[in-house]
């Protein structure tokens, strides 16, 4: 998400960045950063729950795991905000 504003930082001061990881190398480094280690864990997630394919699609709402959710219904992982669109 870009740009978070009236974030709670302890009083520590920040600067919203719109389109910051075009912008800024760290912004840039950090969201590449998560992106790999986001992959990384939901390929461990897929040994766990292998019936959803985690490993394939990452996480994201394709067609996949869409379908798996309402073959298997949604595992722990699962954020209550992104599968009641599904079931």
């Amino acid at each position: 998400m870009d740009a978070l504003e009236h974030i709670d930082t302890n009083g520590i001061p920040y600067t919203s960045i719109i389109k910051g990881d075009a912008k800024v190398y760290s912004i840039s480094a950090a969201s590449i950063i998560a992106k790999v280690t986001r992959d990384r864990i939901m390929k461990e997630y897929d040994e766990v729950y292998p019936e959803y394919g985690f490993a394939k699609h990452k996480g994201y709402g394709t067609s996949m795991h869409i379908e798996a959710i309402k073959k298997f219904g949604p595992c722990s992982l699962h954020r209550k905000t992104f599968i009641k669109k599904i079931i």
